[in-house]
């Protein structure tokens, strides 16, 4: 695994959308703002061609120059980190455009983003062997003040930080919107844990869970990885056998899924051998968090699947579309401790 070089001061950072850009508020603006921060932070920019398009479907441009931006952005030595702009629907179709194996040549960096940018910091690191980072987009950088999250994201990259831990509480409903595009995230809901524990074959309440697993860290967000499976960019079975022996850790989310549509992904990345040499799980909130279709939640939708590979599967994490959540480095060698509600995830 090759790991990039934390962002110094001064250095610079490149913007990119090969998803969603900054067209619209309210990410218009928070892009703008976020922009300001890195300044007076120390920090350069160097902005894509298409960080304000919206000429795309589901992205910000045809797909074929979102893939040139990317990789052009990626090689080249005009910035030292990049940080998408935006999720989307449609980055999946940009894939064919970009030159991984010129990406896999290059000169590592960081890459953060999430959602659809799954499609890029999930095969970055299973195609590549390059680290990168499942951490906010860039408008997030325009909140006032920063949470701790964002600062968090912000430290994995400068190497500040190479530690994680859950945040005090988690927002079901953000007040951010065309007039509001700067507010902070609204915290209102209890963070509370919960573990299947392969032991018992039961789900552990938060304040009785007991994990401490090690293994290589890897995953995204659960509507792009489904979509992976069985193309030409699915090399995970290659991944597994490469890091078999430290094991793998899979961090999971969804956003547009319903149930059904969980209990159906996990299915199909487990029967293309997705899970071989599984450690442990980490499965963030999902959007559809409390539903429940023909007597299936979304606790019974992961662990219908998860369970008979006998190890923790940590449920409701702060991981994912709910925020806050906490960045994770995919790639990195992970150790994952869960004391009662509280969870600290060190990367190495």
């Amino acid at each position: 695994m090759k790991y990039p070089d934390y962002l110094k001061k001064k250095e610079t950072i490149g913007f990119v959308a090969p998803s969603f850009g900054c067209a619209t508020e309210p990410y218009h603006t928070a892009f703008l703002n976020a922009q300001k921060k890195f300044q007076l932070l120390g920090y350069q920019l160097d902005l894509g061609p298409n960080c304000y398009e919206s000429r795309g479907i589901g992205i910000s441009n045809t797909p074929e120059a979102c893939g040139r931006e990317l990789t052009e952005s990626y090689v080249s030595d005009k910035n030292q980190a990049i940080i998408s702009c935006g999720g989307g629907e449609l980055m999946c179709e940009i894939l064919d455009y970009v030159d991984f194996e010129k990406i896999k040549a290059a000169e590592p960096k960081w890459y953060m983003g999430y959602s659809d940018n799954t499609n890029f910091t999930f095969l970055l690191t299973t195609l590549c062997d390059v680290a990168s980072i499942y951490g906010p987009c860039a408008g997030t950088f325009g909140m006032e003040p920063w949470h701790p999250s964002v600062q968090d994201a912000f430290d994995l990259m400068t190497g500040e930080k190479h530690s994680v831990s859950g945040y005090d509480g988690w927002e079901k409903e953000s007040l951010k919107d065309a007039e509001h595009p700067l507010v902070p995230y609204n915290i209102t809901e209890q963070r509370v844990l919960k573990v299947y524990d392969p032991q018992s074959g039961a789900i552990v309440e938060s304040g009785q869970a007991d994990v401490d697993i090690s293994g290589r860290l890897v995953g995204g967000c659960l509507d792009c990885l489904d979509m992976l499976v069985g193309t030409k960019f699915d090399k995970v079975p290659e991944f597994n056998e490469r890091y078999k022996e430290e094991g793998i850790i899979w961090f999971l989310e969804a956003c547009d899924l319903n149930v059904m549509s969980i209990r159906r992904a996990l299915w199909q990345l487990e029967h293309s051998g997705w899970f071989r040499y599984v450690k442990g799980f980490l499965i963030g909130r999902p959007l559809c968090f409390g539903q429940e279709i023909m007597g299936l939640d979304h606790y019974s939708a992961v662990l219908g699947v998860l369970e008979k590979y006998k190890v923790p599967v940590i449920l409701d994490a702060d991981v994912g579309h709910y925020a806050p959540m906490m960045p994770l480095v995919c790639g990195s060698y992970a150790r994952i401790q869960v004391r009662g509600n509280e969870i600290r995830i060190e990367m190495k």
